[in-house]
């Protein structure tokens, strides 16, 4: 596996960056993408570049995309905690990129968390 670059983190932050207008507290559901090491080595950058595109195809504009480092699960990597107002956060563990994108349609565009890829709900705080 290839290792990480400085050059690649700059290109995942500018493919976030491009197409959105978001501004800060304007979003409705916000994306945790979990890329400590052992999301990278497990794939987290297939995720985020999926949730990014399908983004970016769907022309949605109140959803925000971030990283996180490790989330101290390092055998249910990658993973991607969803967070949508007036609801309890939900992180997805074991990804790969088509999982990512019925996530994003069933739940972040949907409102329907996708329960067969849920490790649990309510673990984090809320908007």
């Amino acid at each position: 596996m290839a290792k990480l670059k400085v050059e690649d983190l700059k290109k995942i932050k500018e493919e976030a960056s491009k197409g959105l207008r978001l501004r800060d507290g304007e979003h409705r559901v916000k994306v945790v993408v979990h890329m400590g090491t052992c999301g990278i080595a497990a794939g987290a950058r297939g995720i985020m570049k999926a949730i990014l595109e399908e983004i970016e195809k769907s022309g949605v504009e109140d959803v925000v995309v971030t990283s996180s480092g490790c989330a101290g699960l390092c055998n249910h990597e990658p993973m991607m905690t969803v967070e949508t107002l007036e609801q309890a956060p939900v992180k997805y563990v074991k990804l790969d990129p088509e999982k990512a994108k019925k996530i994003f349609h069933e739940h972040v565009i949907g409102g329907r968390p996708v329960t067969e890829y849920a490790l649990g709900l309510g673990s984090e705080t809320t908007h």
